[in-house]
């Protein structure tokens, strides 16, 4: 859900409405304002979350000490789980660059690059909350063709570069495709301020799978490293004597043959009398 503040300035209710045109038709744009301050008051958040049933959100605002803010976060059980305030220091919308632009709920591809993501814990969950945020609905499969556009973060001296591309698929005289990027907006410049994070048990605690939707053991079956499903089946032995096969000439016992099986036969039931 993208909410705008009470004071929110042009640029930013264009940022919300350029982040809710990547997110259909999985986001919800609150067109009116909402006088609230996500880090000094949550009650309003939570009761958005659940009229909306969403557990990501977006809030714009502006004023003199917070310049240009956004605030992105996720909620837990409809309470607030993290939240990280970004400033907004340049911003190119969608409308300002000509070039085409992909369908409605395409599912992007995400790039991060720069070592903060990895080292810093206030931009490892930021990272985090970009991938929840921006990531779409799971898929089994994915079509080569359906990559249609890239998402792009980078982290450098104290900046996060976000960049948004078309994915071009050319000629390249093999089976493998030619790649060219060709941007088409929103292109944000970014700086990180304030940070609402969840401790790390109750981080851990948010991550946990309910036992309802962990997927059951399937007993018997076995997968290699191609993913090919192999059945194993367990029968009683079989007696291959009685086996029933194709009667040909070449097979057939010789009356020699037939008369030490009878005799064979007649000496196990006398010994049994």
């Amino acid at each position: 859900m993208l909410i705008k503040g009470g004071n929110a300035n042009s640029m930013v209710t264009q940022v919300l409405k350029d982040m809710y045109a990547l997110k259909k038709p999985y986001g919800v744009l609150y067109k009116k304002k909402n006088i609230t301050r996500p880090f000094e008051d949550q009650t309003s958040l939570e009761f958005f979350s659940k009229k909306s049933d969403c557990s990501l959100f977006m809030f714009g605002s502006h004023n003199k000490k917070r310049p240009n803010n956004l605030a992105i976060g996720r909620m837990y059980d409809y309470h607030v789980l993290d939240m990280i305030e970004l400033g907004i220091e340049k911003f190119v919308s969608l409308k300002d660059i000509k070039n085409s632009k992909c369908p409605e709920g395409t599912k992007p591809m995400l790039i991060f690059a720069g070592d903060d993501f990895d080292v810093t814990e206030d931009y490892r969950r930021l990272k985090s909350l970009f991938i929840d945020f921006f990531r779409g609905p799971t898929v089994p499969n994915i079509h080569l063709a359906g990559l249609e556009y890239v998402l792009h973060f980078t982290t450098l001296n104290g900046k996060i570069y976000f960049r948004s591309c078309n994915l071009l698929l050319k000629k390249s005289g093999s089976r493998t495709p030619r790649i060219e990027l060709e941007e088409m907006g929103p292109s944000l410049d970014l700086v990180l301020r304030r940070t609402h994070l969840a401790s790390d048990d109750l981080y851990k605690l948010s991550m946990k799978m309910p036992k309802a939707l962990k997927p059951k053991k399937k007993k018997n079956v076995s997968h290699d490293t191609f993913d090919t499903t192999y059945g194993r089946i367990h029968m009683q032995k079989q007696d291959l004597s009685k086996l029933q096969t194709r009667k040909m000439k070449g097979l057939k016992k010789r009356p020699a043959e037939r008369i030490t099986e009878d005799q064979e036969k007649k000496s196990k039931r006398i010994k049994k009398n």
